[in-house]
């Protein structure tokens, strides 16, 4: 297995079936928790931004000889997209001094993951309007977008639950 097709598959998250995008968010969420945790809140935003460069780096490689497509073993969109989602809580949560978040604010990890899945299975909007690109960028995008709607949707259903938006 070549480099670029190790990391495209999530190293070898994408294999996994049923449901590659799922497993590639799961294993996403557990590495970003624990680049949080160990490494603190940057860490984990170099991770994304870096994540994101590579992942279109790597789409652009193994895509090459087939426009229009989205293999569902290449996840490293999904774990892009989700350590996106994963920067609004950490970041809510690094702000007032909690770094220990991935441990103690569950409900807030477990959030991003299943809204992250919910708009990259759904692809409203934006979501959908880079899906169909049908080129690299466009698998990239369409999972960063998701991600950034998911983050949002953490955010206001955090801000709902603790009383901030009534």
């Amino acid at each position: 297995m070549t480099l670029t097709r190790l990391i495209a598959t999530g190293f070898g998250l994408g294999l996994l079936r049923p449901a590659p995008g799922t497993w590639g968010s799961a294993g996403a969420v557990a590495a970003g928790l624990a680049i949080d945790y160990y490494l603190g809140f940057w860490a984990l935003v170099v991770a994304t931004i870096l994540a994101t460069i590579v992942g279109f780096w790597v789409c652009a490689d193994e895509l090459r000889d087939r426009p229009g497509a989205d293999p569902s073993e290449i996840v490293i969109d999904e774990i892009a997209g989700q350590w996106l989602a994963l920067l609004f809580p950490a970041f809510a949560f690094w702000r007032m001094g909690l770094e220990d978040w991935a441990v103690a604010a569950y409900p807030g990890w477990i959030a991003a993951f299943i809204f992250f899945r919910v708009f990259d299975i759904w692809k409203p909007w934006l979501v959908g309007r880079a899906d169909r690109r049908g080129d690299p960028a466009g698998v990239m995008l369409d999972d960063l977008w998701a991600g950034a709607f998911a983050g949002v949707a953490v955010i206001l259903v955090a801000g709902v639950a603790h009383g901030v938006l009534m």
